[in-house]
């Protein structure tokens, strides 16, 4: 990290979680930043979409590709919705919970339950939608190895699964990789293991004319197609992201 970045990063350190008032905690933060652990987590929080989600237990941090798309799909969804009394959403791999927080804050009649299957996650999730002030009657969260607990269907799903490919993790920033959570990256060798499992039993949960969103990584959008394919979904289309480069997908 250059010089200039570090800097930047210290001044909203001071700023966000020292109200510009330095102590030795401070400086001992510093030395973290400048060792490369994320500012987000120093912090303790980040924001995504207007929510506030905290990071305590250090899960994987939002990134800004996933809010870019995650912004689109919830105009989207008003905009085929306006009428609808109630809209049925699974915020699958949940992490933090920031997709399905950010939707519930954003589409009024919005019910979401939440799949994840690591413990700390579940209790982050938890945290998040009580710091955001979520109704608990708007909400569920499942434990769950992907499908393997949910019984309902939906009219959305949002997925943003492990798929970072094991062979490409020299790819990968160093400060991720030694910082954040590897179950939440990682998705074997080629980085569709969750993914393939995924749209297997997909189709399964949706209602009428639902849709899926989903997030990978761009090389791997000729393989997602024949996977989508081979799994008899009827459409696709595919999106870039604010860097140009293809990051979600659309299915029904």
């Amino acid at each position: 990290m250059k010089n200039k970045e570090i800097q930047k990063e210290i001044n909203w350190l001071l700023k966000e979680k020292y109200n510009e008032k330095p102590d030795k905690n401070f400086y001992n933060d510093i030395k973290k930043l400048k060792k490369g652990e994320p500012l987000d987590y120093l912090i303790g929080f980040t924001e995504f979409l207007g929510t506030k989600i905290n990071l305590s237990l250090k899960p994987f941090i939002p990134e800004n590709e996933t809010e870019f798309w995650v912004e689109k799909a919830i105009n989207d969804i008003k905009k085929e919705n306006n009428k609808a009394k109630k809209i049925k959403i699974l915020d699958i791999f949940a992490g933090s919970g920031a997709i399905g927080i950010s939707i519930l804050k954003n589409i009024k009649n919005s019910k979401v339950d939440f799949a994840e299957f690591k413990k700390k996650s579940i209790e982050q999730i938890k945290i998040n939608t009580k710091i955001n002030k979520i109704n608990k009657n708007r909400y569920k969260i499942i434990k769950s190895d992907i499908f393997k607990n949910i019984k309902g269907k939906y009219n959305y799903i949002f997925a943003n699964p492990p798929y970072i490919a094991i062979k490409r993790k020299n790819k990968v920033e160093k400060s991720v990789l030694k910082y954040e959570p590897k179950s939440a990256l990682f998705g074997g060798e080629d980085g569709l293991y969750f993914i393939k499992k995924f749209l297997k039993e997909a189709k399964f949960h949706l209602e009428n004319n639902g849709k899926i969103y989903m997030e990978f990584d761009s090389f791997q959008k000729r393989e997602i197609e024949k996977i989508i394919r081979k799994n008899n979904f009827n459409n696709c289309q595919f999106f870039k992201d604010q860097y140009e480069k293809w990051r979600y997908c659309l299915i029904y």
